[in-house]
């Protein structure tokens, strides 16, 4: 059998991040995760091979293992390989092959880096082994792995946009998620959208649970906040689906006040250095993920993308070449 390739891409989360962890969203009215996907992308290539042996590899740890079959290779403590082996013991491949990983993502940028490589690993080894799973279905499989890796609560929301590209809908209710996607607005982001970066990483899974856990023990102030980012993204959808684009400079200004009031993990000295410069040229900074450090879009309403780069670099914040991505219909 010839190799499998498979790639999915990044996202950049624009309003209702958090309240895709459950049980919040059970605490809200219904809320909505609006996510953007962009041409960042991560990859994964297995080659089927006669015999047992196992290679697994990650472009971006530089690491390379071989092991005699599979439970050789459940047995190792490899770090990074971790995500790779929790694929491993769910779809229980019955041969040999080789796995390689690579990420365009950087390391903890709040990009959901991570949940986008479970999901072309998902893809690859669906492919490969003939077990198609529906997109809820995936999304679901991918939340747990990645619990498993991280020991941590995760939320649902970073695995749409991988499944689907252009601007994901995700509601989440008794139910669980329920995601579609819009087509790009075209130009809309043309000149209006830039990501760059804070040279810190951020760590989700700390800052999340602290959330989860100040919200199951009533923090009004959190519980507040988190009524808020529901309201923001409820709008936000309906201006999105209103082709109402000048609301969105407001809107990322209310996510961004909300966000950290949410916690004081969700922000950095860089964060607040990039919101002030963004709002110096007329912009408006959008903290990506869970905050903390990681990427920063910057939605700059009067296509000053290129001047808002440039000036983020001056400050040693460097500019991703990104921009929101569809599949091809």
């Amino acid at each position: 059998m010839t190799e499998i390739y498979e790639r999915s891409p990044t996202r950049v989360d624009l309003a209702g991040g958090t309240l895709d962890c459950w049980p919040l969203y059970l605490f809200l009215r219904d809320p909505v995760v609006v996510s953007l996907a962009i041409d960042v992308f991560t990859h994964c290539w297995i080659e089927p091979r006669p015999g047992t042996e196992i290679e697994i590899g990650s472009d971006d740890l530089g690491v390379c293992k071989r092991y005699a079959g599979l439970s050789a290779a459940l047995l190792d403590s490899e770090p990074g390989l971790a995500l790779a082996r929790a694929q491993l013991a769910y779809w229980k491949p019955p041969g040999g092959f080789r796995l390689r990983t690579k990420s365009e993502s950087p390391m903890g940028g709040g990009l959901g880096g991570s949940s986008s490589l479970c999901i072309s690993m998902i893809k690859a080894f669906s492919r490969w082994l003939d077990r198609p799973l529906d997109l809820h279905r995936a999304a679901l499989v991918a939340s747990h792995l990645e619990a498993q890796v991280l020991r941590k609560p995760t939320g649902t929301q970073d695995y749409f946009p991988p499944l689907l590209g252009g601007l994901c809908l995700i509601d989440y209710g008794v139910d669980g998620p329920r995601a579609t996607s819009l087509p790009l607005p075209r130009g809309l982001f043309d000149e209006r959208f830039a990501l760059v970066t804070t040279g810190r990483s951020h760590h989700s899974g700390i800052n999340n649970w602290q959330v989860i856990k100040a919200a199951l023990d009533g923090d009004a102030a959190v519980l507040s906040a988190l009524e808020e980012l529901a309201e923001i993204s409820s709008v936000m959808r309906a201006a999105f689906e209103a082709s109402a684009w000048t609301r969105l400079p407001e809107l990322f200004l209310r996510e961004y006040e909300a966000r950290t009031a949410l916690s004081k993990g969700f922000s950095s000295p860089e964060i607040v250095a990039l919101q002030a410069l963004a709002q110096r040229h007329g912009a408006v900074a959008k903290i990506c993920g869970a905050g903390g450090g990681g990427c920063v879009m910057i939605w700059c309403p009067d296509r000053q993308a290129p001047a808002v780069r440039e000036a983020c670099a001056a400050r040693g914040f460097p500019a991703l070449a990104a921009m929101p991505w569809e599949p091809d219909v």
